[in-house]
């Protein structure tokens, strides 16, 4: 990773802590980055909204279309505090990013913030669609865990969000 991707991260877990930072909540930040500028900055917004496809990189990528006028977000790199879910990685796929850095990966934190069954959307992307983008995982790897609950952590059924 450069020192460029370890500033962009710093300002994704910025804005993954911009209102609180209590892990029940899924404090993710997301930032999409093109020609060495933000685009857009966003965090989860589930529960606020309320809507189920309001996660932080999902956010991200609307906000940094409309901002283009652009539907695809070719050259541009989605910085994202967590590992990317099934539709957000999608979403990077439709939208052309050229690359995605993630801090924390599904093995860092607790079980709840992804799928119940794994599903390899890393390898989906490389085998699948295009051999263009490029993921980079565990980018500042710790202090992104640090948002989350760990793997270890014992909670109560009703505090697991995704399951």
């Amino acid at each position: 990773m450069s020192e460029d991707d370890e500033r962009w991260m710093r300002r994704a877990i910025e804005v993954a802590r911009s209102r609180g930072s209590d892990p029940s909540t899924s404090p993710l930040g997301a930032i999409v980055v093109l020609d060495g500028r933000e685009i857009a900055a966003e965090r989860n917004q589930t529960g606020e909204l309320p809507d189920a496809t309001a996660h932080a990189e999902m956010m991200a990528i609307r906000r940094a279309c409309e901002r283009l006028g652009e539907m695809e977000l070719r050259g541009a790199t989605l910085y994202s505090t967590l590992q990317p879910c099934g539709m957000c990685t999608m979403a990077s796929i439709w939208s052309k990013v050229r690359r995605v850095v993630y801090g924390a990966g599904r093995n860092d934190v607790h079980r709840m913030y992804f799928e119940a069954r794994h599903v390899d959307t890393l390898s989906f992307i490389e085998d699948a669609y295009r051999g263009d983008v490029v993921i980079d995982g565990g980018c500042l790897r710790e202090e992104c865990a640090s948002l989350y609950y760990p793997p270890s952590a014992d909670l109560p059924p009703a505090e697991q969000a995704n399951l």
